[in-house]
Formats: structure tokens, sequence, C-alpha cells
């Protein structure tokens, strides 16, 4: 089996690549940036060069490929907006596989995108879901609530910093997933056929909530957080002020998904029948506990040797600043008892 990796640069798309290819398919991965993705090549993958967002560039990628996985998505960085990238570019890719007659093709939602309406990247994930279902394609949708790796840029390394650790209202607990985890429910999915043209909610063991997460960071790093707190209507007033210009609508978009981390409702759904379903075992899954030490204690291991490192070169400079270039051993002469001995 050949498989499309599109997002294989991201996140999630990478391990999905190394488990894919770990496990023995024929791996191809979609690229902007053939020079940004050198990494997975050097893994196995096969490089082929395309965009989402230009429809002409996904009919070569797609030849003699069997499945698709889909883990695009636009990031805060982009220039190109959500709707460019997640709802435009997401259905040119689903026509292209159409067209192609892919067997099976995988893609990544969010948990509850149906209940936020109002949010643009809930809206179109649930239209995308739509879409796909409708589109005769053999399909499995992942609907995820969080990355485990997303953890450590909102807390664990501001708190490391003592920089603020920004929390917006009622904060919304969230059963964050590693993403290595999430990568062998997909590439399990291509060989269980109980999956195809089906929905799964896609979590972690437990939801957690940031007030929960900045504890444990704290306990783990020995050092307290500089929690600084942001109303959730004043985000309002800046999401609604960025809308009067075209080059805020991207960052107004994703300031509206502060709604539903703030909206104190849990994203988090029961597993049991997924893990029947896909036969893995919940007790291998990796916990925000386990994942937080092993940061942490990883952190604390370069820390220490960067210390050992600065002491050792401090101590090298001291021992250098006691030597001089006048100091002789006694076996030495002065130049003056030079010349006396020479009378």
């Amino acid at each position: 089996m050949t498989l499309l990796i599109v997002g294989a640069t991201g996140t999630l798309g990478r391990q999905i690549a190394r488990r894919a290819i770990d496990e023995g398919y024929k791996v191809r991965c979609l690229v902007r940036s053939p020079k940004k993705a050198a990494f997975l090549k050097e893994w196995g993958a096969e490089l082929v060069k395309g965009d989402l967002c230009r429809p002409e560039t996904l009919t070569e990628p797609l030849k003699d490929i069997t499945a698709v996985i889909d883990a695009a998505t636009s990031r805060p960085t982009d220039a190109l907006t959500i709707r460019q990238v997640d709802w435009q570019g997401q259905v040119s890719l689903i026509q292209a596989a159409k067209a192609a007659n892919i067997d099976r093709f995988i893609f990544f939602s969010i948990l509850d995108a149906e209940k936020y309406p109002n949010v643009p990247l809930m809206e179109i994930k649930k239209c995308t879901e739509i879409f796909l279902a409708e589109s005769g394609l053999n399909y499995t949708i992942l609907q995820l609530a969080g990355f485990m790796q997303g953890l450590i840029g909102q807390y664990g390394i501001p708190i490391l910093e003592k920089q603020p650790v920004w929390v917006t209202g009622e904060s919304s607990p969230i059963a964050y997933m590693d993403t290595q985890d999430i990568a062998k429910f997909a590439v399990r999915a291509l060989s269980v056929p109980e999956t195809e043209k089906r929905s799964f909610p896609l979590v972690g063991t437990r939801a957690w909530s940031a007030e929960e997460i900045i504890s444990i960071c704290e306990r783990l790093s020995d050092r307290e957080a500089k929690i600084t707190r942001m109303p959730l209507g004043l985000l309002r007033t800046v999401q609604n002020s960025l809308r009067f210009f075209q080059w805020g609508w991207n960052v107004a978009d994703r300031l509206a998904f502060t709604e539903v981390l703030a909206s104190g409702r849990p994203l988090n759904a029961n597993m049991d029948e997924v893990y029947k379903v896909f036969g893995l075992d919940a007790q291998q899954t990796t916990t925000v506990e386990v994942y937080l030490q092993e940061y942490f204690s990883r952190i604390t291991k370069k820390l220490k040797e960067i210390d050992y490192e600065k002491n050792k070169n401090k101590k090298q400079k001291n021992q250098k600043k006691q030597r001089t270039p006048f100091k002789q051993t006694s076996s030495e002469s002065s130049p003056e008892s030079s010349k006396i001995n020479s009378k």
C-alpha cells in the first residue's frame, strides 16, 4: 500500500509519516518546500511538491496512491486564511482523491465541531466532514481535542522562563493526546475494515483544565507560574475590531476559537468503543502526567549540563587569570641575572 500524507511537516503529520514508514508502508509526502521537508526524505519518504491551494498541483502526487492521510491545516504563521486552507484546499484535495480513485481517505477534524457554528474553524471542519462523507470516498474521520505537544509552548516554556501564562475565561477541560498515539490510530485505521465510512472521537485518558496543567508544570519545574487572565469580553472586542480590516480576518478567526477554550465545556469523549474497534490497548496511551514528566526531566538534565559547562568555562578563565606571562619557574633566570652571569 502506498500512502500520500498531506501536512507531513506539521506536529501531527511528521509522527504519522514516521509511524507509517516504521510499519512498512511506502510513504509519499505532499510538501510545499522539499528543502524544509528534507528530514522526511532521510526517514525514507518520497517527497512530491504540491499545494492544497493550487488544485492543479494535486493530480500528479496522487498517481499510484492507495490511501491518503490528511493532516493538513493552516498555521498561525501562514499568510493564507483558515478558509483558504481548511475549506477550499481540503475540498480540492477530496475532489482530486475522488478523481484518482483513492481507496481510503483519513481526515482529522475537531471534537464537538457541530456545537460551535459561530467559530469559523469549527464550522469549516464540520462542513468538510459532511463534504467528505458525501464524496463517495471510503473515509475515516478522527475527531481530535488537543495535542500534548502544544502544552509545552503554552505552559511549560513560559513557566520555565518566568513569563506570563495566559488563561482566558473559565478554561474548558481538554483531553489532550500525544501525537504519537494519534498517529498510531491513523495508521491502524488503514487495516481495520470496521473503521470505514465512520467517524471516531480521538482523545486522551482524561480532560485537564488550564489550572490543573499549570499546577503539574509548577510541581515538575519547581517554579511558580505567573498567571495572567484575559477577560473573554476584551478578546471579543479585539476580534470584532479586526474584522474591519482584511489583514485582520485570519487573526480574528483564530481569536474566535477562544470561545471554545473558554466556554467551560469539556472537550472529551468516551473511548471504550474506539479502542475496541481499532484493536489497541488503552493502557499503552500516554498520559499528560507522563508526557510532562518526561519533558521536564529532559529539560532539567539539559539545564544541569549547561550549568556544568558554564562552571567549567568559568573555572578555566579564573585559572588563566591567575597565570601571568612574567611568572617563571625556579630553573629559569631573569634577564638581569643572565647579564651578570655573562660577565
